[in-house]
């Protein structure tokens, strides 16, 4: 394999110094116009590609972000990605893509790799690290925007882009009770400690608002070691029949993936939903609407999340002064709910 041409190649074919040609190829006024356009051509002819790394360095910036997803499997972190990526390219700015699969250890190698690489700044998913561990991140001086994170510790002193968890199980408990059910499930993930928490005190205290005392056995929740997107859908498939067992007509899940997990579950065992059991999802991924039957769920705007993330990381790098952002939830009612009997 050939290697790349050099400023040295250039200024051997156009019988000048190399100094010359780095002077020309950045436009230097100390280079006159014929010759910085005869040694621009000359190094386009031999097909020079600049030094974007050496370049960063001069300039103390990489137009490049860094941003750690949990898993690239998951269709909600797809959505998110894309808008990371909207904003990043009409900014002139690249992104950086790493995996953590639900591991702080890996989160923290990951943020190191990206402060190595002078990244302008990181945006973190679904973050599980504390505080005190991203404090320290964020001490290098980048740039440092949470999605959703999942560390149960406060996030002072570092900006957060995330859905209100709370409102969006309230909504999903609520529109079950609507239909008339009253002694409704939950499958929940451990692996995203914070908004499980707060989507399950949220249905409880929905339940609780109705009038009705949820029993511990309507609640089933999967463990926290798990880490990746097949792991939702398994778990779903796996603890549903014990909550088909206690009773319930509904079932209120952590996600759609959980959600899919379940409608899987119902076909094997023979449980018609929504004849017998009503299903609603979070998040509202794109096969939600493709399922059969379609699938109930909260809509969260991940689109939105991912841009906003982006937009408020450019702010900040511009020295703006940037607030957190809760975003709101949306019912989308389809064909996995209805009234209990239907």
């Amino acid at each position: 394999m050939s290697r790349p041409v050099s400023i040295r190649d250039i200024a051997l074919q156009a019988g000048v110094s190399h100094t010359t040609v780095s002077r020309a190829l950045h436009d230097s006024p100390l280079i006159s116009r014929d010759v910085r356009e005869r040694i621009q051509h000359i190094a386009g002819d031999m097909g020079y590609i600049p030094n974007a790394v050496a370049q960063s360095l001069k300039h103390s910036q990489t137009n490049t972000v860094g941003l750690v997803v949990t898993c690239i499997a998951d269709p909600f972190v797809g959505r998110v990605v894309r808008g990371v990526d909207e904003i990043a390219r009409a900014a002139g700015m690249g992104v950086i893509l790493s995996v953590s699969n639900n591991e702080p250890e890996q989160e923290l190698a990951v943020i190191a790799a990206f402060n190595r690489r002078r990244v302008d700044g990181i945006i973190l998913a679904a973050s599980r690290l504390e505080s005190a561990e991203l404090q320290r991140a964020a001490s290098q001086g980048l740039p440092l925007v949470l999605i959703n994170p999942q560390a149960e510790s406060p996030t002072l002193g570092l900006r957060t882009v995330s859905i209100d968890d709370e409102g969006g199980a309230q909504r999903a408990v609520q529109h079950l009770l609507a239909l008339g059910h009253r002694r409704i499930a939950y499958l929940g993930a451990g692996n995203r400690p914070r908004s499980n928490r707060l989507r399950l005190q949220a249905y409880r205290a929905a339940l609780v608002q109705a009038g009705i005392t949820p029993l511990p056995e309507w609640v089933q929740t999967a463990s926290p070691e798990r880490r990746y997107y097949a792991d939702d859908v398994a778990d779903g498939e796996a603890l549903l029949p014990a909550l088909l067992e206690t009773g319930v007509s509904a079932v209120f899940c952590y996600n759609d993936s959980i959600a899919i997990g379940a409608l899987h579950a119902c076909r094997l065992c023979g449980a018609a939903v929504p004849e017998q059991l009503s299903i609603i999802g979070f998040d509202d991924i794109d096969t939600a609407r493709f399922l059969n039957p379609t699938l109930s769920t909260i809509h969260q705007p991940k689109l939105r999340l991912g841009q906003h993330a982006m937009q408020m990381l450019l702010d900040l790098r511009a020295g703006q002064a940037v607030e957190d952002h809760t975003f709101e939830t949306r019912l989308v009612e389809r064909e996995s709910s209805a009234p209990p009997g239907f």
